[in-house]
């Protein structure tokens, strides 16, 4: 069954988490993914300021099938530096409908491929240029990552406990959900806008200006009111007793979300306390937390799960990546999947989120080899097999 972007052309020129999570998403939803990677590897001046530093550290599983990033996409090294390279990529964009490149500012319009010229070949492209600053303001050249944007944005603030050092998040915030994911709806927006224009545009997604729209309610009421939460002073940061994550007798965690005034006053009659339902934002609210900290502490995390899950509280597991995948919900929601692989054995995947009724994405190939698609791509553009053979040879595409 064709997803929801079937006969849509992507050119991922992209290569940390952001970019590849954002074509992945393209990919799933059916799209034509073609990344495009540089067959010199680094080289230049990046390699020369390496000095001989250790090689770049590999996430997401690398080169793996299990990696996710890498799944339902083509891939084609080419020189884009080489001017036949960058005849071949011209092509390959006078035929694209998006284009995503994490490139700095300027980078792009050197090699000719930024928004302006290619705008003039095929107007009719969506091209999305991705990075951490964006392509204007004073940081726009500032080299970075997702630590560097959110603490830069006002969220790692956010992420700090009562002792006031920050938490690291992960990569999640800025990478995922700030760069690729917004980046993904940004140029969804853009695709749909071509419907009525008959015409592509640029969308500038900064991972930096995605977090500071994540956090939409902090910023709103902090206009309101001109507080600035001090560290683990947050309703969702600590602050509460009924919303947080409490260690149980067997050494695992349990979350609690009892926001509303009656999952609150249930919580307190759970713990005996029901004397602590009027004080469920002052100093007393210290007591609750003591006693669900008792409590929780003489029995097992799964146990008080499945008793408050029946009493119809709000409540949780912190789960561990290893038991994630065997969880209940998540292989009802088909959020851990098989694929085959190139033995025909299953091939473990994260699953897609969103589901569609009538043209659901789908997992369609794995990770490929880099360059494996090379001769196919350079078929479709009418490159012959000698002409293929010669440009190789002079490492022009691989």
């Amino acid at each position: 069954m064709p997803g929801p972007l079937d006969g849509i052309r992507c050119l991922d020129l992209t290569a940390n988490a952001p970019g590849p999570f954002c074509t992945m998403i393209l990919g799933d939803l059916g799209a034509d993914v073609i990344r495009i990677y540089d067959p010199r590897g680094v080289s230049g001046r990046r390699a020369e300021a390496a000095g001989g530093a250790a090689p770049m550290l590999e996430v997401a599983g690398g080169a793996s099938p299990h990696n996710a990033l890498l799944r339902n996409k083509r891939s084609l090294g080419i020189d884009l530096k080489d001017p036949d390279g960058n005849r071949i990529f011209l092509e390959l964009a006078r035929g694209a409908d998006v284009l995503v490149e994490g490139m700095r500012p300027g980078a792009a319009a050197r090699l000719g491929i930024d928004h302006p010229s290619l705008s003039e070949l095929n107007p009719r492209l969506v091209h999305c240029s991705l990075t951490g600053y964006g392509q204007t303001g004073p940081y726009a050249e500032l080299p970075g990552h997702d630590l560097n944007y959110i603490g830069q944005a006002g969220a790692l603030a956010l992420f700090a406990g009562a002792d006031g050092e920050p938490a690291i998040p992960q990569n999640l915030l800025a990478d995922y959900a700030g760069g690729g994911l917004l980046a993904a709806l940004g140029i969804l927006a853009a695709l749909f806008a071509r419907e009525r224009t008959g015409r592509g545009q640029q969308v500038d997604a900064a991972m930096t200006d995605g977090v500071v729209y994540l956090l939409a309610q902090f910023l709103s009421a902090f206009f309101a009111h001109g507080e600035v939460p001090g560290p683990g002073a947050s309703p969702f940061a600590g602050g509460l007793a009924q919303y947080g994550a409490y260690k149980t007798g067997d050494g695992k965690r349990l979350t609690l979300g009892a926001l509303e005034p009656w999952f609150y006053a249930d919580l307190c009659r759970w713990v005996g306390r029901e004397d602590l339902i009027p004080h469920a934002y002052d100093e007393r609210n210290g007591e609750l937390r003591q006693a669900l900290q008792d409590r929780l502490r003489t029995g097992d995390r799964d146990e008080w799960f499945e008793e408050l899950r029946a009493a119809g509280q709000c409540v949780g597991k912190v789960l561990s990546l290893d038991e994630l995948q065997d969880d209940e919900q998540v292989r009802a929601r088909e959020m851990v999947v098989g694929v085959p692989g190139p033995d025909g054995a299953p091939v473990r995947q994260v699953g897609i989120a969103p589901k569609l009724s009538e043209t659901p994405g789908s997992v369609r190939s794995l990770a490929d080899r880099q360059g494996e698609h090379t001769e196919a791509i350079l078929a479709e553009l009418g490159v012959g097999v000698d002409e293929l053979r010669e440009l190789q040879e002079r490492g022009v595409v691989a």
